[in-house]
């Protein structure tokens, strides 16, 4: 084995030493090969005793834990049972630390942030002054009326503003062309605003102008004009006898 020419106050402890280790092998984390990652964690240990380096009890106990794992893998296997893998718990160990570990450089930053940047402290408040209102009672009766009104324009309207909008039963199309195609029975030409002349609500109003523009759309009566002297014509007088 070759000689370790690095030390213990190099890394932060003994689950950084391992992922050093795992890493210089280039082995999975999942599937560490315990006696050769064993050997050479205690031979780093021994060095460091040797160079008369204070060895960390954290590390002497994962150096213990270590050889209880290669003493369990090295133990027979029952056939009935499977065991867990005694590396279950170490890899677990080592995941976690590395997680934390990539993180770090994260909550680095985060803490320099703002480091150089002072910023003014908040002056004293002056609690001897007397606090002095310039408002009359006046004053206060105007605010609370305009609060209020701004609370009523915030309430739905009533019911009674819909009338004559919902609640009826909308008027059929249909209907409406067969009344234009029967007026055209007894005039060539139609004024566009008598057809709304006997409109009884907004629904038949809407109803009657869609009428228009479908008869429009097939081309079965044109528009003239312009503003208020808009005029219909047919375009097909069979469709109007039939």
């Amino acid at each position: 084995m070759t000689e370790m020419t690095f030390h213990l106050d190099a890394f932060e402890g003994p689950l950084d030493l391992l992922l050093h280790l795992i890493a210089k092998n280039k082995v999975s984390i999942y599937d560490i090969p315990i006696a050769e990652i064993c050997e050479q964690y205690m031979a780093i240990l021994e060095e460091a005793q040797r160079m008369d380096m204070d060895v960390a009890g954290d590390f002497i106990a994962m150096a213990a834990h270590l050889i209880l794992i290669k003493s369990r893998m090295l133990l027979p296997a029952e056939e009935e049972e499977e065991e867990e893998d005694p590396r279950r718990q170490l890899v677990e160990m080592l995941l976690e630390y590395q997680r934390i570990k990539e993180m770090t450089p994260y909550f680095r930053q985060q803490t320099e942030l703002g480091r150089d940047i002072y910023v003014k402290p908040p002056e004293p408040l002056n609690r001897d002054a007397p606090i002095e209102y310039h408002h009359s009672a006046a004053d206060l009766v105007r605010a609370a009326r305009a609060l209020l009104e701004r609370a009523q324009q915030r309430v739905p309207p009533s019911a009674s503003a819909f009338k004559g909008i919902v609640g009826r039963e909308p008027v059929p199309v249909d209907g409406k062309i067969t009344m234009i195609l029967r007026r055209f029975l007894q005039h060539t030409r139609l004024r566009f605003l008598q057809l709304f002349a006997d409109a009884q609500s907004r629904s038949e109003i809407v109803a009657t102008f869609l009428a228009v523009l479908e008869l429009s759309k097939t081309r079965r009566l044109m528009i003239e004009g312009e503003g208020e002297d808009v005029e219909l014509y047919l375009t097909d007088k069979e469709a109007a006898d039939e």
